[in-house]
């Protein structure tokens, strides 16, 4: 059985409480895509709950806000992305780019170890 390539996933220690890791970003990202955190919850297959307690988690562990969340009544309530939430996502997918092209050459030897 052919084993998938290796890849880097990983999250930033932002400081001893808090954490940015690709759960995170990736709720981010669909918060941005969906306009809801509820929404955006359910699309990454996490209960309603889950997804707000992220949200918060998220908004907690910098100086400012990633996500403004407007609430519900006749029109529906929403979420949007603040400056620095679309900031911290292209910030942490950068990172990951550049790792994993700094590290292709030990992925690749990684890979040739992998049971066949």
């Amino acid at each position: 059985m052919a084993h998938p390539a290796p890849t880097l996933r990983f999250r930033l220690l932002l400081d001893a409480e808090h954490a940015l890791g690709p759960g995170k970003v990736d709720l981010l990202e669909a918060i941005a895509a969906t306009g809801s955190i509820a929404a955006a919850g359910r699309a990454m297959g996490m209960s309603y709950k889950r997804a707000w307690q992220l949200a918060d988690e998220l908004n907690h562990s910098f100086a400012e806000p990633l996500i403004v969340a407007n609430k519900g009544g006749a029109r529906g309530g929403g979420a949007t992305l603040t400056t620095d939430g679309k900031a911290a996502i292209d910030i942490y997918r950068g990172i990951e780019r550049k790792s994993k092209r700094a590290c292709v050459a030990e992925l690749r030897a990684l890979s040739r170890l992998l049971a066949k």
